[in-house]
């Protein structure tokens, strides 16, 4: 799984909790997504994961959840209570690997940018995919006179997110079918 990795990742604790679990998703042949640690409920520890092509079952999450409960409380990162929620990333998804720019080419996405470019941080357009370890969009706003398509450095990149449209709804339903078939799931499972 190492040649399409994770490239706009966390820091501080979230990143901490990351490398404890990103190998133990890895070995049941998850791709860890995101890593998220909230005051929701008191504490919450999110862990966005999916499948290779892209889907998530609820079964998969259970697997997930059953498979990092005890390491994580062997090594202890939080050192409170927390509730531990492992999800999908959902339509209006992260994008955190080059991979993920290729595969939602055509879609509309928001990025802020870590570090700003050309003086700004934020970006909204439709993704055009990736060139060596960068993002190109097609800016929304660009001015007439300026080269709409920007390229941004994705390891660069504090957040990438789709942006929900029926364009996008009607692609996700149409990836997930195609990728159940490929498994052999009847879409009544």
């Amino acid at each position: 799984m190492q040649e399409d990795q994770r490239l706009v990742k966390e820091s501080g604790l979230e990143a901490r909790v990351a490398a404890i679990v990103e190998p133990v998703i890895e070995d049941l042949g998850y791709r860890l997504v995101r890593i998220r640690i909230s005051g929701l409920n008191g504490c919450t520890l999110q862990i966005m994961a999916e499948r290779p092509d892209g889907t998530m079952t609820v079964e998969d999450c259970e697997e997930i959840s059953r498979a990092v409960s005890p390491v994580l409380d062997v090594d202890d990162p939080i050192k409170r209570a927390y509730n531990l929620e492992v999800s999908s990333p959902g339509i209006d998804r992260p994008l955190v690997r080059a991979g993920d720019f290729d595969r939602w080419s055509g879609h509309l996405a928001r990025i802020e940018m870590a570090i700003a470019v050309d003086g700004r941080k934020r970006f909204k357009g439709i993704v055009l995919g990736s060139e060596g370890g960068k993002a190109v969009v097609k800016l929304e706003d660009a001015p007439a006179d300026q080269e709409p398509d920007v390229r941004l450095e994705i390891e660069d990149i504090a957040e990438a997110r789709l942006i929900l449209t029926d364009d996008l709804i009607s692609a996700s339903l149409k990836a997930e079918k195609a990728a159940k078939a490929a498994r052999g799931i009847d879409d009544e499972d």
